[in-house]
C-alpha cells in the first residue's frame, strides 16, 4: 500500500539551526500514527509540512505518492485537515463557526457533526467564546471534519483540555481511524496517550528521527526515553 506521507531527506531551517534535519520516513496509510519527541524535537513541525502549512527548506514530501508542491494548497488542507493544540473558534455561534467549513450544509449535517464529537446539537446557537476548552476543541474538530477530510493532523489537541474531555476526542480519533477511513497523525509527548492511541509510532529527537514502527517493541521503548530524560513526564 503506498504510503499516507512519505519524507525524503527532509529539512527545516530557522535562522542557523535546523528544526528538522535529514527527515527519512514513510507513515502508512489508514492507521493511528503518533509522532513523539520531547520538546522542541520538530513534532509540529513536521506536522505542518503535511498540508503546506510550512514549507521544507530542502527535500521532498509525497502524499499518497503525489508530490505536495505539485498540489493546490487550498485543496490540500480541505483533504488534510488539521487541529491545533489551542482551540481557535470565530467570533458568533457554533453554527457560525460549522457553516465557515461547509456554507451550504444542511441542519442535519451540522447538528451530525456535532455530535459525532459528543456535543448536544442543541448548541448550535451557543454563543463560541462562551464554551469551555474541551467543548471549543471538540467543535474545532467537528469543523474541520466538516470539510470531510481525507487526513486529520492533531497537534497535541488535549494540551490544554481536562482530562474526560482529552479522553473524548482520543476515543474520536480512534473511531475516525478504525471505523471513518480517516488517518489520524497525533503529536504528543505523553507516554501514557502514546500507548492508548498508537498503531504506528515515529519518534523524533533533536529533528531526526529516531525510531519508526510497531510501538509495543523494546526498541521503541528504548526511544521514548528521550521524553523522560527531558523531564516532560
Amino acid at each position: 500500500m503506498t504510503p499516507l506521507f512519505e519524507f525524503h531527506d527532509v529539512r527545516v531551517s530557522s535562522g542557523t539551526a535546523d528544526v528538522l534535519n535529514g527527515v527519512t520516513a514513510a507513515i502508512p496509510d489508514r492507521r493511528l500514527t503518533v509522532i513523539a519527541g520531547a520538546s522542541g524535537s520538530g513534532k509540529t513541525s513536521l506536522l505542518r509540512l503535511c498540508n503546506r502549512l510550512d514549507v521544507p527548506t530542502s527535500g521532498r514530501i509525497a502524499y499518497r505518492g503525489e508530490d505536495l508542491l505539485d498540489l493546490d494548497p487550498r485543496r490540500l488542507r480541505r483533504r488534510v485537515g488539521m487541529v491545533f493544540q489551542q482551540p481557535a473558534l470565530f467570533p458568533g455561534t457554533v453554527r457560525d463557526n460549522l457553516l465557515a467549513a461547509a456554507p451550504k450544509a444542511a441542519e442535519e449535517d451540522l447538528r451530525s457533526a456535532l455530535t459525532s464529537v459528543d456535543i448536544d446539537g442543541l448548541l448550535l446557537d451557543r454563543v463560541a467564546d462562551t464554551l469551555s476548552g474541551g467543548e471549543a476543541q471538540r467543535v474545532c474538530l467537528a469543523r474541520t471534519l466538516m470539510c470531510r477530510p481525507e487526513v486529520l493532523l492533531m497537534d497535541e489537541p488535549t494540551a490544554s483540555v481536562h482530562p474526560a474531555a482529552a479522553a473524548i476526542l482520543e476515543e474520536n480519533a480512534r473511531r475516525l481511524s478504525r471505523e471513518g477511513g480517516v488517518g489520524v497523525i497525533w503529536v504528543t509527548h505523553d507516554l501514557g496517550q502514546i500507548g492508548r492511541l498508537a498503531e504506528f509510532l515515529l519518534v523524533l529527537e533533536n529533528g531526526r528521527v529516531r525510531y519508526t514502527g510497531n510501538p509495543e517493541t523494546a526498541a521503541a521503548t528504548a526511544a521514548l526515553e528521550c521524553l523522560t530524560a527531558d523531564g516532560t513526564q
